[in-house]
């Protein structure tokens, strides 16, 4: 049984992540106390029609309940169900911004003095649960499209049972770094297409910007070293355990250079046979 937990801060994108696990025809449930998920998984597991895919959301809405959370994991484990843990976050100001624009109140509206302390005790009360993740997505950057896709991409599947999966992720600087990062490089140290008129309306996608950024020698050295590293790391990573690993990769907008290394990065991983996908956050960014 595909045994899935969604959890996360308020406005991260539960929601739409349970869209998604429905679409990938998993029976989803939505804020069960966390002390009848061991129950509701023997259930499924002794059903006469067996449930194959079931996809948990919890969060904060379930008040004290909630807070039992870490030890209905543990019960879990003990009772030898394997579960993946999903945990959607996003920055503070995203976060604010969203609540502002849906005008929804943030589960501990009642007990803060405001959303920002609101959503300060959530993040601290979360800390424990976000550490016990095996995946975490960092939403800031995403629009609810890319978020699916996401999701869909890292749960299909030919990938929820692969040792690793390897999310390789191009961003701007400018726009702030993911916060679901392992790895972070910035590569704004090579020359930048933005200033070649020819190149600036293109992307890291489009042949031209593609050669231009690797018709530098210090580029080239630096991917051969970065897959070298990135060899060398996946193997030690799948021995401690670790089921997803996201590579960001970083230029000023996130447009042309770090668009076109990570593709090259992604390239080369999916060339070692690992689970990969590429994604470029701010590529379409005005």
């Amino acid at each position: 049984m595909e045994f899935v937990i969604i959890t996360g801060m308020s406005g991260a994108g539960r929601s739409c992540a349970a869209d998604a696990f429905e679409d990938m025809g998993f029976y989803c449930v939505d804020n069960m106390p966390p002390a009848l998920m061991l129950n509701f998984a023997d259930i499924c597991q002794n059903a006469a029609q067996k449930i194959e895919k079931v996809a948990f959301v919890m969060d904060l809405r379930g008040g004290g309940l909630f807070h039992d959370l870490s030890n209905e994991l543990d019960m879990l484990e003990k009772n030898g169900i394997d579960f993946k843990l999903l945990f959607l976050d996003a920055s503070d100001n995203v976060l604010i911004k969203r609540f502002k624009e849906t005008r929804r109140r943030h589960p501990l509206d009642e007990t803060a003095s405001s959303i920002i302390d609101a959503i300060a005790t959530e993040r601290k009360v979360l800390t424990p649960v976000k550490e016990r993740a095996d995946y975490i997505v960092d939403t800031s950057g995403l629009t609810l499209g890319q978020l699916k896709d996401r999701i869909v991409t890292v749960f299909s599947e030919e990938n929820i049972s692969a040792e690793i999966t390897v999310n390789v992720v191009s961003f701007g600087f400018k726009y702030g770094t993911p916060m679901d990062a392992d790895m972070v490089f910035d590569v704004r140290c090579f020359p930048n297409p933005h200033y070649i008129d020819a190149l600036r309306g293109h992307t890291g996608l489009d042949k031209p910007v593609s050669d231009y950024v690797f018709s530098f020698e210090a580029t080239n050295k630096f991917c051969d070293m970065l897959n070298e590293m990135v060899e060398f790391l996946l193997p030690n990573f799948i021995k401690e355990g670790k089921s997803s690993l996201v590579i960001a990769i970083g230029c000023t907008g996130g447009k042309h250079r770090s668009v076109a290394i990570a593709e090259k990065l992604g390239t080369f991983i999916k060339s070692c046979g690992y689970n990969t996908v590429i994604s470029h956050r701010h590529i379409a960014v005005k």
